[in-house]
């Protein structure tokens, strides 16, 4: 897919702005704090409905403005053209796809698919299992169109059952509860496969991409969950029995104590879990390999390119690394780079880009003003 142009309206430090995009390669250059990543970010925005740098929407709108609007024309495999549209303001958040607004983001999500690359992945492997659990939602949600919408009814389901277990235990209604549980255990099953089958295309893709950049060891990604998915014809009776098991413990703490809430993933390089041992290294080039899987994944299995958001990673890499990476991505994806100095970038990618030079929010095209 393709991204032609995007207009921006009080998003971040930019008032109002319309850019043209080059089918290959797209490279902005500029200092730091000048508003280059603030165009990536707007990209994932478009495509995710949610940054990947902050949490409260509300961040996202320029200084003292009421509202944001991103909205964005995209090229698809079979060559239909759609506009995409996502609003933001207090009163939360609206998505539209050539105009007509739909009622929910997970039917909006999935439908532009982008694999970002930011200084802040290393948190992805280092930090706790709800940033991983996070980061799994939304990659899955791109590559399964109905994987968004299962986990909105868990977490529905979840959060009725919390409010059950914390308020009513003198009128405890087993009928009613029992109800509930076999709803999440059901919920859980769905989302446990889903997560198990999309890890398990990483590992058959993964491998090959990390022995390409490094060579000498082995990258297994393994799926942590609460339950054992080997017999997937006990996985029922198996949670259902843990449930039973703890529910004095749940009652006594109002809150559901297992499930795929709490679950994790762990990656290992040669038998070794590196998710709080390995070197900051080690995390870089992991879930680099992780995210060029997806790739490989989208493209042979999806049959779609994804857009592809490179906010400063080749100042980190040497020459071997970056060079193994330019064979991934200088060939039919449409990328989009961010660097503080143009030397950083091969010239291998220069020879077919379109560079944007940007200070303080002003944005011009090499050889033509484009936007301020």
């Amino acid at each position: 897919m393709i991204l032609k142009k995007i207009f921006l309206t009080n998003f971040r430090n930019y008032s109002k702005i319309e850019l043209n995009f080059n089918n290959k390669i797209n490279i902005f250059i500029g200092n730091n704090a000048q508003g280059k990543t603030n165009i990536l970010e707007s990209i994932y925005v478009l495509s995710i409905t949610k940054s990947h740098r902050c949490n409260k929407d509300l961040f996202l709108i320029k200084n003292n403005e009421l509202f944001t609007k991103i909205s964005g024309d995209i090229i698809h495999e079979n060559s239909l053209k759609k506009n995409y549209e996502v609003i933001i303001n207090e009163k939360g958040k609206k998505v539209s796809i050539n105009n007509l607004i739909l009622r929910k983001t997970s039917e909006y999500i999935s439908n532009i698919n982008t694999i970002m690359f930011c200084p802040d992945d290393l948190e992805i492997i280092k930090g706790p299992p709800s940033g991983r659990r996070y980061f799994l939602n939304i990659e899955i949600g791109q590559f399964y169109n109905n994987y968004l919408k299962v986990i909105n009814k868990y977490n529905k389901v979840l959060k009725s059952r919390n409010e059950y277990l914390k308020n009513n235990i003198k009128n405890f209604d087993n009928v009613y509860f029992n109800i509930l549980t076999e709803e999440l255990i059901k919920l859980n099953i769905e989302i446990i496969n889903y997560r198990n089958e999309f890890l398990n295309k990483i590992n058959f893709y993964i491998k090959k991409i990390y022995k390409d950049l490094v060579g000498n060891e082995e990258i297994l990604i393994k799926y942590d969950t609460f339950i054992d998915i080997s017999n997937s014809k006990k996985m029922f009776n198996d949670i259902k029995n843990k449930y039973d098991k703890i529910l004095y413990q749940e009652k006594q703490q109002g809150t559901t104590l297992i499930g795929i809430h709490r679950d994790d993933f762990s990656i290992f390089l040669n038998d070794t879990k590196i998710n709080n041992f390995g070197s900051q290294g080690q995390h870089r080039i992991a879930i680099l390999c992780f995210k060029l899987a997806e790739i490989e994944m989208m493209r042979e299995n999806k049959f779609i390119k994804p857009i592809l958001l490179l906010d400063d990673i080749f100042s980190e890499l040497d020459i071997e690394k970056k060079n193994n990476i330019i064979k991934y991505i200088n060939n039919d994806l449409q990328v989009f780079i961010t660097s503080t100095d143009i030397n950083n970038i091969d010239s291998r990618l220069l020879e077919n880009a379109n560079v944007f030079y940007v200070e303080n929010g002003n944005i011009k095209r090499r050889g033509e003003e484009n936007g301020g």
